[in-house]
Parts: structure tokens; sequence; C-alpha cells
């Protein structure tokens, strides 16, 4: 009977182990949690505004105070960061037509229709950089109704709307200036000015001594007739 007890206390201890390591995981895989962190971590700092494309593992965050944003995809295992002044703008998209903007530089082209249902609201954010001019979250898409956390079409284009006017607001900001070609997360590094060529080597010392500083008693002696024997 004794043995009976403990074996079904170890499997109620090891059934709870399971449970909260579960309950754990999940807790901390967590696709939101998961993002915050990511961006969290770039920014340097908890972002002061945050969007969540729910279901694909995408989000943008916003840090005012250090000037900065940035991107996370795969649930934050991979981001971008740029600083304000590379914002050039941000479109909201729905089933394929741009029905509203923001862009650096041009007036705000406003949502002029509240639209109920949609097959896909995306969020478009344009960057100044060749390499990832831009970056698109999908707030809805059609079969998202059968997720829990999801919410409508309509909300999903206010949220975009809103974002917008966030983004429209940054780029009245007067822009910092970059380098050209600046990439994100990297740095300039600035080229040393190449050595001076070395100086020629030193001219060798003539081999022979001058002329003039023969001693005359080293010269041949002078035979006048074998010259004149040759003359003739």
């Amino acid at each position: 009977m004794t043995e009976t007890v403990r074996l079904l206390l170890l499997l109620a201890l090891a059934g709870a182990l399971v449970t909260f390591v579960g309950s754990a995981f999940l807790w901390f895989g967590d696709e939101q949690r998961s993002l915050r962190r990511a961006l969290t971590r770039v920014l340097k700092g908890p972002p002061e505004a945050m969007i969540i494309a729910t279901g694909r593992g995408r989000a943008a965050g916003f840090n005012f105070a250090a000037g900065v944003l940035a991107v996370a995809w795969d649930k934050g295992a991979w981001c971008l960061i740029y600083k304000l002044g590379e914002l050039m703008g941000g479109e909201l998209v729905v089933d394929g037509q741009v029905l509203a903007r923001a862009y650096r530089g041009e007036p705000r082209r406003a949502l002029e229709q509240r639209l109920s249902s949609a097959g896909q609201v995306t969020l478009r954010l344009i960057f100044d950089d060749a390499r990832h001019p831009d970056f698109d979250l999908i707030l809805w898409l059609t079969g998202d109704e059968a997720r829990r956390e999801a919410g409508s079409p309509g909300d999903a284009i206010t949220e975009a709307n809103r974002w917008l006017t966030r983004i429209e607001a940054i780029l009245r900001r007067p822009s910092e200036s970059r380098p050209p070609e600046s990439r994100p997360t990297e740095h300039r590094v600035a080229t040393p000015e190449p050595p001076p060529p070395p100086p020629p080597p030193p001219r060798p010392a003539p081999l022979a001594a001058p002329v003039e500083d023969i001693d005359d008693e080293d010269a041949p002696p002078w035979q006048p007739d074998l010259l004149d024997d040759e003359h003739n």
C-alpha cells in the first residue's frame, strides 16, 4: 500500500512539473511577449509605441527619446534599427489599393472611406535604405477571424490609420543629417590618410677622384717623341 501511494505521489508531482514547464514555455514564447522583448533589446528600452502583426510574427516600435525605430520579424529573431530621419513615409494598403499615405515632403493623403470588411489590410513602412527599403505589417488577412485574439478588418484599418498619423508627426520634425549610403545598425569609419611616400635613396658617391685631385707624381710621364711619330 505504501509503495502504491508513493508511486501515485510521484506521478502527480511529475504531471504538475510537466504542466508548469509547458505553461512557462508557452508564456515565455508568446508572440507578443517575444516581439516586445526583441524591440526592447534593440531600442535600449521599452518601445514608446508598438504595433504587432498578430499571427505573422512581425512588429514595429519607436523610441522617441533615442530617436530610433525598429522592425522585427520571425517573432523577434531578426530586427533592423533605423534613425527617425530614415523614415520616409507609410502607406495603408487594403486589398492591393493604397487608401491613405504619408510621405516626407508631401501632403498627407488621408483615408476618405471607412471599410468594415476587407481581405487584407497592410501597413507599409518606407525607409531611405537601398537594402531594406520597406517593411510590411499585415494587420488583417482572410481567415484571421478564426483566431481568438484577432479583431476585425475595421479595427485593423483604424490602427493602421492611427499609425499614419503618428508617422506624419515624425516626418514633420526636422530631419537629422545622415551620411550617404549609410545602412541600419552600421557606423561609417573614416578612412585614414595614406602615408607619404618614402624619400628617394641617396645617390652613390663617385668612385673616381676628381681630375684636379690627382697628384702629378702619380701621373704617367709624357712622351712627346712617341706622339710626334704617330702624327708623322
